[in-house]
């Protein structure tokens, strides 16, 4: 817009613009970065997925160089910074951070089932400035035990992301029961969980885990019979604890009885007591590698320090996960009963920075979402801030500086925001960068 301004001014004035900038880039070889402000907001997301409202989306990230009321010919060079991080829209509310050097928890959310999850996530990464997602996390339908046992069609598109770098880790919810969120009757629940401690259904599970090795993801971690403790799933655990954990036992010495499997088994029940405590369906450290939960901003008016100490509360996971020398996840978190809850969302992300769970997913669809869901616009901020431009690794490779222009005058200093002058590729690709004006430029010439 400023470079249409530009554009409007005599031919004479861009001539001579360009004329000094030549100079003092040929005087000099390069010249200060300017005219290419970092990153102004996310791209929205495609048609295929929930775009969020403008007016509730966070405030684009500002850019730095302010607006030029003069014109000076400055030579730009292709941008060698990383974006900046936007301020949090409220900056005493900014989520605790690691300190530098130190690990960052493996993040990503949940945004659909099959390829349209895959395809997401790339636009929600925009969304967070560039961060990247490196936990892809879906489930298997648990309608029937054909689903269950993972067709090609389902899984292709996820192993293709998992294995497209060594870092990422795919999350695999598996029901243990088909049918699983058909309202079977307690009794039918009983004997489903016995027939499978007895082995009727191994033949299943073989067959998923085969499919897994066969699709290199051999290392997924599955989150097996989830929420276990609530009465949602045919696959739960209340009618009769002692079978459902032989019955786990059983899956996971069928699955890691294939050829190549790397697989982890989380443990995953929902946060607090529910239908039975969790703790009476745990199968044992022989079978669990990670101890799960699922935690959502509920019961309504329930703070999020009561959810903390309630029992079989977040801290009580902790403990457990301690005592059992086991690491934490959370596969399902978000808001819920009590709205767009923006301390909630601070709450949870310093938990998590703390903690330090293997990885964590929020599940983003409405009520619980903060990209799809544009329900949540406080929430959105707080997410998009503590996230924005993140690096995950261990130790981020320095920032390079900015190369050094001695021959260029001292006095008084060249301002740092101008507008790019157009004159095309190849003038730019002669003069190693793009030519920048601003509107003082006889000023600090005289």
């Amino acid at each position: 817009m400023v470079l249409q301004q530009c554009r409007a001014r005599t031919r004479r004035l861009a001539v001579v613009a360009a004329a000094v900038a030549v100079s003092a880039a040929l005087a000099s070889g390069t010249g200060f970065a300017a005219g290419t402000g970092p990153f102004a907001g996310p791209p929205a997301p495609s048609a295929a997925i929930p775009t969020p409202s403008a007016s509730t989306l966070p405030d684009a990230v500002p850019s730095a160089a302010p607006q030029a009321s003069t014109v000076t010919p400055v030579l730009t060079n292709p941008p060698v910074t990383e974006p900046s991080k936007p301020a949090p829209a409220n900056p005493s509310a900014a989520p605790t951070t690691s300190a530098p050097g130190s690990e960052r928890p493996a993040f990503g959310a949940f945004l659909d089932s099959g390829d349209r999850g895959v395809q997401a996530m790339s636009k929600f990464s925009s969304w967070l400035g560039g961060t990247e997602l490196r936990v892809g996390h879906t489930y298997l339908p648990g309608d029937l035990w054909s689903n269950i046992e993972g067709t090609r069609g389902f899984l292709e598109g996820w192993a293709r992301w998992r294995t497209a770098k060594d870092d990422r880790i795919f999350v695999l919810n598996v029901p243990m029961q088909e049918r699983n969120e058909a309202g079977v009757s307690d009794a039918e629940v009983r004997l489903l969980l016995r027939q499978g401690a007895a082995g009727h259904f191994d033949h299943h599970f073989r067959a998923l885990a085969e499919r897994l090795v066969a699709l290199k993801v051999p290392d997924t971690v599955l989150v097996l019979g989830w929420e276990m403790n609530g009465t949602t799933y045919t696959h739960r655990c209340g009618p009769d604890p002692e079978a459902w954990k032989r019955y786990w036992n059983r899956i996971v010495t069928t699955m890691r009885s294939v050829p190549g499997q790397e697989f982890r088994f989380d443990f995953t029940p929902s946060r607090g007591r529910d239908a039975v405590p969790w703790t009476q369906c745990y199968p044992g450290d022989e079978t669990v590698d990670i101890i799960g939960m699922d935690t959502y901003d509920q019961p309504r008016g329930v703070s999020f320090d009561e959810q903390v100490k309630e029992p079989y509360g977040l801290q009580a996971q902790v403990d457990f996960a301690k005592s059992h020398d086991k690491p934490i996840s959370y596969p399902e978190w978000g808001l819920f009963r009590n709205g767009d809850n923006a301390e909630y969302m601070r709450r949870m992300l310093d938990w998590i920075d703390v903690h330090k769970p293997l990885y964590n997913t929020l599940t983003d669809y409405c009520p619980h979402g903060v990209w799809q869901c544009a329900a949540n616009p406080r929430s959105s901020r707080v997410y998009r801030s503590a996230l924005f431009g993140r690096v995950d690794e261990p130790t981020a490779s320095p920032t390079p500086s900015l190369p050094t222009t001695p021959s260029l005058p001292t006095a008084p200093l060249l301002p740092t925001g101008c507008s790019p002058l157009n004159l095309g590729d190849w003038a730019e690709r002669w003069l190693g960068g793009r030519l920048c004006l601003r509107l003082d430029w006889w000023s600090w010439t005289r």
